[in-house]
């Protein structure tokens, strides 16, 4: 069995991220820059232009996600951060709807995607990413998390389509659903202890 680790992304873990970014799915091209744009702004940028903002982002600090290894190697990654900086959020209905919390509360941090490379998947790196991301939440004075996850107990979903994380390894984390997105789309938090 793999041992796992986990690791903020940081400029000197650059390769890393990129690593675990670029394992399959749509983390190459999207460079987890996703959360942080809204639809106009996402659809001026290119992939290159992407990768260079995420560099800048974990250059300018804090860390926006965590790197996940698997015998060393990285294997998967976590977007975890303060809600008001990842700009989309604010802007999806269906979160504004859901939410009882202040969007621009910056103790209020969001789970926003998930990506672990095809050789590694099934392998539990998505409970060590969410673990790893609540901890670090925590040690940054994190009041809430909340995520926005699939329920996978309804029809099958494409792997492409699970970025959000899969309700069961949230509930299985702690978190409690508080409210819905849309069918199949719930959204859950999980309170911090002071």
């Amino acid at each position: 069995m793999a041992t796992i680790t986990t690791e903020v992304a940081t400029t000197a873990r650059w390769d890393d991220v990129q690593h675990a970014l670029t394992g399959g799915g749509d983390g190459a091209s999207c460079q987890c820059i996703w959360p942080m744009l809204r639809n106009k702004d996402w659809n001026e940028t290119s992939t290159p232009q992407r990768t260079e903002m995420l560099r800048e982002e974990i250059a300018a600090g804090p860390a926006p996600g965590i790197i996940a290894y698997s015998d060393g190697e990285a294997a998967g990654w976590i977007r975890i951060g303060p809600r008001p900086r990842q700009a989309r959020l604010a802007y999806t209905r269906a979160i504004a709807a859901a939410t009882s919390e202040p969007f621009d509360d910056e103790s209020v941090w969001a789970v926003t995607c998930f990506v672990v490379r095809r050789e590694h998947r099934g392998a539990g790196l998505n409970r060590e990413l969410l673990a790893a991301a609540v901890d670090f939440a925590r040690d940054s004075g994190a009041r809430i998390i909340e995520g926005y996850p699939v329920d996978t107990r309804g029809a099958k979903q494409h792997s492409n389509e699970l970025f959000h994380g899969t309700l069961s390894t949230f509930l299985a984390s702690g978190f409690s659903e508080h409210g819905q997105l849309k069918p199949g789309r719930p959204l859950v938090t999980l309170e911090l202890d002071a």
